[in-house]
């Protein structure tokens, strides 16, 4: 009598003699697993529906287009099931991006409400970083990208190389600061001659020239300068000063139901590019600004917070801003 199992075959019940485990059909001793069920949706709705409107695009489609709003027509739908969209919700919607188009043709173009919308909820910033985000191999990074926003202007003059984008004298309460710095390649860490260096900024009172036509000629506080034979630039500019986003538009609305501050630090915007290299967009931020990190629009980033110092000896300033950019050779991917 075997003491350890069924028949005598090690406490596995044997079937036919085939290796102590049951056998089915002869297959080895290894029963065949049914076909498995399809997985029930975790919802009530028509499983099928979002794959039959994906599936709706017709073969001249492109396969960038595809995967793209393939991408988005699967999002919006499950975005609509989980949180089961009222039709009255859909139609609030559908009025708010109505009157994201009726506040830009209102103003002649010059109020971008969808730009500004597509800021606070952070789309801008995230694909600004999916775009230029360069982890450098060597020990020099890419100065960090931020986003453009919606005050840049392709007319900004050229300015001679020290010279000011103060072009209608130094508002009440505005201080005026030497900004300088180099522009460097992040391979050799030579200098790049000729970077042009894009500036433009609000006015101490918050506003940037179109927006403020009673106190500021077109293009005050902008300005294109080219660096010198060692990648220098210098300029001056003012101390940036903190200002709300409008608060009498959808942007606002939409801050509202957030329970948000409209708040953007200090910043000066500056754009630095050359024919061979990686252009860089950014924005640069007092380091004692109160609305650091809770920026509106989620565009700060650590090597873009600056010190402003005290400067003596210049009578056209009272502070000085040094900072230097780093950029990176065109077709540069640095670590994937």
């Amino acid at each position: 009598m075997a003491t350890n199992g069924v028949n005598g075959v090690n406490g596995v019940h044997a079937v036919d003699g085939v290796n102590g485990a049951k056998a089915v059909n002869g297959t080895n001793g290894v029963s065949q697993a049914p076909e498995p069920t399809p997985a029930k949706p975790s919802h009530r709705f028509d499983p099928d529906f979002t794959r039959l409107v994906v599936e709706n695009m017709g073969p001249k489609t492109t396969e960038r287009h595809r995967v793209v709003l393939g991408a988005l027509i699967t999002h919006i739908h499950d975005f609509a099931r989980e949180v089961e969209l009222s039709v009255d919700e859909w139609m609030e919607g559908v009025k708010f991006v109505n009157a994201l188009g009726e506040i830009y043709t209102k103003s002649n173009k010059t109020r971008n409400e969808t730009h500004r919308i597509c800021d606070v909820l952070g789309l801008e910033s995230l694909v600004d970083e999916i775009a230029h985000k360069i982890i450098a191999e060597g020990d020099i990074d890419p100065t960090s990208s931020s986003i453009l926003g919606p005050f840049w202007s392709p007319n900004a003059p050229f300015r001679e190389l020290g010279g000011s984008i103060i072009q209608d004298g130094v508002p009440p309460n505005g201080r005026v600061t030497k900004m300088h710095g180099v522009i460097r390649d992040i391979i050799t860490g030579k200098p790049i001659p000729g970077a042009v260096f894009d500036i433009w900024q609000a006015s101490a009172n918050g506003r940037y020239d179109f927006q403020d036509p009673d106190n500021q000629t077109p293009n005050n506080l902008r300005g294109k300068f080219r660096a010198d034979a060692d990648g220098k630039y210098t300029l001056y500019c003012l101390h940036p000063t903190a200002y709300s986003l409008p608060t009498d538009g959808p942007s606002w609305q939409l801050l509202c139901m957030m329970d948000r501050h409209p708040m953007r630090p200090a910043h000066i915007h500056i754009m630095v590019t050359h024919p061979e290299f990686q252009g860089c967009t950014t924005q640069l931020y007092p380091s004692d600004d109160q609305w650091l990190s809770t920026d509106t629009v989620f565009a700060v980033k650590d090597d873009l917070v600056v010190d402003f110092k005290p400067l003596e000896g210049d009578d056209k300033a009272v502070l000085e801003l040094e900072y230097n950019v780093n950029l990176a050779p065109k077709g540069y991917k640095g670590k994937m």
